[in-house]
Protein backbone atom coordinates (compact mmCIF):
# COMPACT_ATOMS: atom_id res chain seq x y z
CA UNK A 1 0.00 0.00 0.00
CA UNK A 2 1.49 3.39 -1.04
CA UNK A 3 2.03 5.83 1.17
CA UNK A 4 -0.06 9.14 0.86
CA UNK A 5 0.96 12.15 -0.54
CA UNK A 6 2.23 14.70 1.11
CA UNK A 7 1.06 18.44 1.32
CA UNK A 8 4.14 19.06 -1.32
CA UNK A 9 3.43 15.96 -3.38
CA UNK A 10 -0.01 17.36 -3.55
CA UNK A 11 1.32 21.01 -4.04
CA UNK A 12 3.33 20.09 -7.02
CA UNK A 13 0.83 19.91 -10.05
CA UNK A 14 -0.54 23.18 -8.81
CA UNK A 15 2.57 25.09 -8.30
CA UNK A 16 3.44 26.83 -11.26
CA UNK A 17 -0.44 28.48 -12.02
CA UNK A 18 -0.70 29.26 -8.29
CA UNK A 19 2.76 31.08 -9.04
CA UNK A 20 1.29 32.72 -11.90
CA UNK A 21 -2.13 33.37 -10.30
CA UNK A 22 -0.77 34.92 -7.49
CA UNK A 23 1.46 37.62 -9.67
CA UNK A 24 -1.19 37.54 -11.81
CA UNK A 25 -3.61 38.37 -9.09
CA UNK A 26 -1.16 40.62 -7.13
CA UNK A 27 -0.20 43.08 -10.40
CA UNK A 28 -4.16 43.09 -11.61
CA UNK A 29 -4.97 44.81 -8.04
CA UNK A 30 -2.22 47.28 -8.65
CA UNK A 31 -3.23 48.21 -11.61
CA UNK A 32 -7.03 48.74 -10.28
CA UNK A 33 -6.01 50.17 -7.33
CA UNK A 34 -3.71 52.50 -8.53
CA UNK A 35 -5.56 53.86 -11.12
CA UNK A 36 -8.59 54.75 -9.04
CA UNK A 37 -6.50 56.17 -6.08
CA UNK A 38 -4.21 58.32 -9.22
CA UNK A 39 -7.82 59.31 -10.45
CA UNK A 40 -9.10 60.03 -7.12
CA UNK A 41 -6.01 62.20 -6.76
CA UNK A 42 -6.38 64.37 -10.20
CA UNK A 43 -9.95 64.88 -10.03
CA UNK A 44 -9.66 66.47 -6.41
CA UNK A 45 -9.89 70.13 -7.63
CA UNK A 46 -12.84 69.90 -10.04
CA UNK A 47 -12.76 68.45 -13.75
CA UNK A 48 -10.35 66.01 -14.17
CA UNK A 49 -7.32 67.25 -16.30
CA UNK A 50 -6.80 63.94 -18.09
CA UNK A 51 -9.13 60.90 -19.43
CA UNK A 52 -10.20 57.87 -17.20
CA UNK A 53 -8.08 55.59 -19.20
CA UNK A 54 -4.98 57.27 -18.88
CA UNK A 55 -4.40 56.11 -15.77
CA UNK A 56 -5.30 52.60 -16.21
CA UNK A 57 -2.62 52.89 -19.21
CA UNK A 58 0.34 54.30 -17.22
CA UNK A 59 -0.51 51.18 -14.47
CA UNK A 60 -1.34 48.35 -16.61
CA UNK A 61 2.12 49.11 -18.84
CA UNK A 62 3.94 49.50 -15.76
CA UNK A 63 2.28 45.67 -14.76
CA UNK A 64 2.87 44.31 -18.26
CA UNK A 65 6.85 45.20 -17.98
CA UNK A 66 6.60 43.63 -14.57
CA UNK A 67 5.48 40.71 -15.60
CA UNK A 68 7.91 39.98 -18.24
CA UNK A 69 10.72 40.98 -16.03
CA UNK A 70 9.54 38.88 -12.74
CA UNK A 71 10.47 35.73 -13.72
CA UNK A 72 13.73 36.70 -15.03
CA UNK A 73 14.42 37.82 -11.41
CA UNK A 74 13.22 34.91 -10.31
CA UNK A 75 16.00 32.91 -12.42
CA UNK A 76 19.03 35.36 -11.30
CA UNK A 77 17.71 34.32 -7.82
CA UNK A 78 17.57 30.98 -8.60
CA UNK A 79 21.25 31.47 -10.00
CA UNK A 80 22.82 33.56 -7.41
CA UNK A 81 20.58 32.33 -4.11
CA UNK A 82 20.89 35.24 -1.71
CA UNK A 83 20.53 34.31 2.14
CA UNK A 84 21.24 36.08 5.35
CA UNK A 85 25.21 34.83 5.25
CA UNK A 86 25.80 36.13 1.57
CA UNK A 87 23.81 38.72 1.18
CA UNK A 88 26.35 41.49 1.31
CA UNK A 89 28.36 39.63 -1.35
CA UNK A 90 24.91 39.54 -2.98
CA UNK A 91 24.21 43.19 -3.07
CA UNK A 92 26.44 44.36 -5.78
CA UNK A 93 25.19 42.18 -8.31
CA UNK A 94 21.59 43.31 -7.04
CA UNK A 95 22.11 46.82 -7.21
CA UNK A 96 23.29 46.50 -10.74
CA UNK A 97 20.39 44.40 -11.59
CA UNK A 98 18.20 46.50 -10.25
CA UNK A 99 19.23 49.33 -12.44
CA UNK A 100 19.30 47.06 -15.60
CA UNK A 101 15.76 45.95 -14.32
CA UNK A 102 14.70 49.74 -14.52
CA UNK A 103 16.09 50.48 -17.82
CA UNK A 104 14.17 47.73 -19.41
CA UNK A 105 10.86 48.25 -17.02
CA UNK A 106 10.71 52.22 -18.10
CA UNK A 107 11.46 51.87 -21.74
CA UNK A 108 8.93 49.23 -22.31
CA UNK A 109 6.15 50.75 -20.35
CA UNK A 110 6.98 54.11 -22.30
CA UNK A 111 6.37 51.82 -25.68
CA UNK A 112 3.13 50.50 -24.41
CA UNK A 113 2.24 53.88 -23.49
CA UNK A 114 3.46 55.69 -26.75
CA UNK A 115 1.27 52.76 -28.74
CA UNK A 116 -1.46 53.48 -26.69
CA UNK A 117 -1.77 57.67 -26.45
CA UNK A 118 -1.33 56.88 -30.35
CA UNK A 119 -4.34 54.87 -30.48
CA UNK A 120 -6.23 57.40 -29.44
CA UNK A 121 -4.63 60.32 -31.67
CA UNK A 122 -2.62 61.78 -28.68
CA UNK A 123 1.46 62.26 -28.15
CA UNK A 124 2.80 60.28 -24.81
CA UNK A 125 5.27 62.97 -23.18
CA UNK A 126 7.50 60.92 -20.54
CA UNK A 127 9.25 64.39 -19.05
CA UNK A 128 12.61 65.29 -18.45
CA UNK A 129 13.94 62.22 -18.53
CA UNK A 130 17.16 62.57 -16.01
CA UNK A 131 14.45 63.40 -13.21
CA UNK A 132 12.02 60.91 -14.41
CA UNK A 133 14.44 58.04 -14.76
CA UNK A 134 15.73 59.10 -11.17
CA UNK A 135 11.90 59.16 -9.84
CA UNK A 136 11.17 55.92 -11.49
CA UNK A 137 14.72 54.17 -10.33
CA UNK A 138 13.44 54.73 -6.57
CA UNK A 139 10.08 53.16 -7.13
CA UNK A 140 11.52 50.27 -9.42
CA UNK A 141 14.75 49.46 -6.65
CA UNK A 142 11.89 48.86 -4.05
CA UNK A 143 9.78 46.64 -6.06
CA UNK A 144 13.33 44.85 -7.16
CA UNK A 145 14.09 44.02 -3.22
CA UNK A 146 10.24 43.40 -2.80
CA UNK A 147 9.94 40.73 -5.27
CA UNK A 148 13.73 39.32 -4.26
CA UNK A 149 12.44 39.03 -0.41
CA UNK A 150 8.95 37.55 -1.99
CA UNK A 151 10.84 34.98 -3.85
CA UNK A 152 13.63 34.07 -1.88
CA UNK A 153 10.95 33.70 1.73
CA UNK A 154 8.70 31.39 -0.93
CA UNK A 155 11.51 28.96 -1.96
CA UNK A 156 12.46 28.67 1.70
CA UNK A 157 8.95 27.73 2.89
CA UNK A 158 8.99 24.90 -0.05
CA UNK A 159 12.35 23.82 1.08
CA UNK A 160 10.73 23.61 4.87
CA UNK A 161 7.98 22.10 3.33
CA UNK A 162 9.57 19.16 1.45
CA UNK A 163 12.47 19.07 3.91
CA UNK A 164 16.17 19.91 4.03
CA UNK A 165 18.90 17.23 4.51
CA UNK A 166 22.43 18.28 6.59
CA UNK A 167 25.06 16.15 7.33
CA UNK A 168 24.83 14.17 11.05
CA UNK A 169 26.76 16.22 13.49
CA UNK A 170 28.74 13.62 15.97
CA UNK A 171 27.58 12.97 19.31
CA UNK A 172 28.18 15.71 21.91
CA UNK A 173 31.07 13.39 23.49
CA UNK A 174 32.26 12.27 20.52
CA UNK A 175 35.55 13.28 18.81
CA UNK A 176 35.30 16.14 16.18
CA UNK A 177 34.11 14.55 12.67
CA UNK A 178 36.86 14.56 10.06
CA UNK A 179 36.20 16.88 7.25
CA UNK A 180 36.83 14.63 4.57
CA UNK A 181 35.05 11.33 6.37
CA UNK A 182 32.34 10.18 3.90
CA UNK A 183 29.33 9.78 5.78
CA UNK A 184 26.81 6.95 5.37
CA UNK A 185 23.48 9.00 6.39
CA UNK A 186 22.08 12.41 6.18
CA UNK A 187 19.76 14.28 8.40
CA UNK A 188 16.72 15.47 6.77
CA UNK A 189 14.45 18.00 9.14
CA UNK A 190 11.07 18.78 7.20
CA UNK A 191 8.56 20.28 9.45
CA UNK A 192 9.63 20.53 12.63
CA UNK A 193 10.54 16.32 12.42
CA UNK A 194 13.44 15.10 11.48
CA UNK A 195 14.50 11.39 10.45
CA UNK A 196 17.72 9.72 8.71
CA UNK A 197 18.12 9.02 4.79
CA UNK A 198 21.24 6.43 3.93
CA UNK A 199 23.64 7.95 1.89
CA UNK A 200 22.96 4.65 -0.63
CA UNK A 201 19.12 5.46 -0.58
CA UNK A 202 20.58 8.55 -3.13
CA UNK A 203 19.95 7.83 -6.42
CA UNK A 204 21.60 11.24 -8.02
CA UNK A 205 22.44 14.88 -6.87
CA UNK A 206 21.98 18.24 -8.44
CA UNK A 207 23.81 21.37 -7.79
CA UNK A 208 21.52 24.15 -7.35
CA UNK A 209 23.27 27.58 -6.67
CA UNK A 210 24.40 27.16 -2.58
CA UNK A 211 22.94 23.75 -2.13
CA UNK A 212 23.15 20.39 -3.66
CA UNK A 213 19.79 18.71 -4.08
CA UNK A 214 20.00 15.26 -2.76
CA UNK A 215 17.18 12.78 -5.05
CA UNK A 216 15.49 10.01 -2.41
CA UNK A 217 12.73 7.85 -4.01
CA UNK A 218 11.25 10.51 -5.73
CA UNK A 219 12.30 13.88 -3.17
CA UNK A 220 14.40 16.27 -3.23
CA UNK A 221 16.34 17.35 0.04
CA UNK A 222 17.95 20.45 -0.43
CA UNK A 223 21.76 20.13 1.33
CA UNK A 224 23.84 23.19 2.10
CA UNK A 225 27.34 21.95 0.04
CA UNK A 226 28.72 22.70 -2.93
CA UNK A 227 28.84 19.47 -5.62
CA UNK A 228 32.20 19.38 -5.02
CA UNK A 229 32.15 19.21 -1.89
CA UNK A 230 29.60 16.61 -1.33
CA UNK A 231 31.13 14.27 -4.29
CA UNK A 232 34.76 14.14 -1.96
CA UNK A 233 32.63 13.30 0.50
CA UNK A 234 30.68 10.48 -1.18
CA UNK A 235 31.97 6.33 -1.74
CA UNK A 236 33.48 6.82 -5.35
CA UNK A 237 32.70 3.02 -5.12
CA UNK A 238 29.21 4.02 -5.27
CA UNK A 239 28.95 7.73 -6.94
CA UNK A 240 30.40 9.11 -9.77
CA UNK A 241 30.65 12.61 -11.12
CA UNK A 242 28.79 13.13 -14.84
CA UNK A 243 28.16 16.40 -15.49
CA UNK A 244 29.59 19.72 -13.55
CA UNK A 245 26.01 19.74 -11.77
CA UNK A 246 25.04 16.21 -11.35
CA UNK A 247 26.75 13.36 -9.71
CA UNK A 248 24.72 9.63 -10.24
CA UNK A 249 24.24 6.78 -8.02
CA UNK A 250 26.04 3.73 -10.04
CA UNK A 251 23.70 1.23 -8.56
CA UNK A 252 20.66 3.03 -9.96
CA UNK A 253 22.12 3.35 -13.75
CA UNK A 254 20.42 1.49 -16.36
CA UNK A 255 22.26 2.35 -19.46
CA UNK A 256 23.62 5.37 -21.34
CA UNK A 257 22.96 7.24 -24.37
CA UNK A 258 25.98 8.57 -26.72
CA UNK A 259 24.97 12.09 -28.86
CA UNK A 260 26.76 13.34 -31.77
CA UNK A 261 28.13 16.18 -29.68
CA UNK A 262 30.17 14.11 -27.36
CA UNK A 263 28.26 14.33 -24.85
CA UNK A 264 25.62 11.33 -23.35
CA UNK A 265 22.08 10.89 -21.25
CA UNK A 266 22.61 8.89 -18.63
CA UNK A 267 19.31 6.08 -17.88
CA UNK A 268 18.67 5.64 -15.10
CA UNK A 269 15.85 2.66 -13.67
CA UNK A 270 13.41 4.40 -12.74
CA UNK A 271 13.19 6.09 -16.15
CA UNK A 272 14.79 9.65 -15.03
CA UNK A 273 17.05 10.79 -17.98
CA UNK A 274 20.55 12.94 -16.63
CA UNK A 275 23.12 14.76 -18.97
CA UNK A 276 26.44 13.34 -18.44
CA UNK A 277 29.28 15.60 -20.58
CA UNK A 278 31.83 14.43 -22.47
CA UNK A 279 34.73 15.97 -19.85
CA UNK A 280 32.98 12.92 -17.56
CA UNK A 281 31.95 10.43 -20.22
CA UNK A 282 35.02 8.78 -20.36
CA UNK A 283 35.52 7.53 -16.79
CA UNK A 284 31.87 6.72 -16.60
CA UNK A 285 32.36 3.85 -19.17
CA UNK A 286 35.74 2.95 -17.80
CA UNK A 287 33.94 2.47 -13.66
CA UNK A 288 30.87 1.01 -16.00
CA UNK A 289 33.68 -1.40 -17.86
CA UNK A 290 34.97 -2.73 -14.24
CA UNK A 291 31.29 -3.26 -12.92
Amino acid sequence: MSAAPTAYERYLPWRHWAEAGFVAALLLSNVVGNSLTTWIELNRGGPSPVALWEPVVWEASSAAMWALLIPAIAWLTRRWPTHWDNWRQRLPLHLLASAVVCLLHVAGMIGLRVLAYRWQGLDYGFGPWPRELLYEYLKDVRSYASIVVIVEVYRLLLRRLQGEASFLAAPDDAPPADPGERPDRFLVRKLGREFLVAANDIEWLQAAGNYVNLRVRGHDYPLRSTISGIEERLDPGRFLRIHRSYIVNLDRLASIEPLDTGDARVHLHDGTVLPASRRYRGELRERLGEA
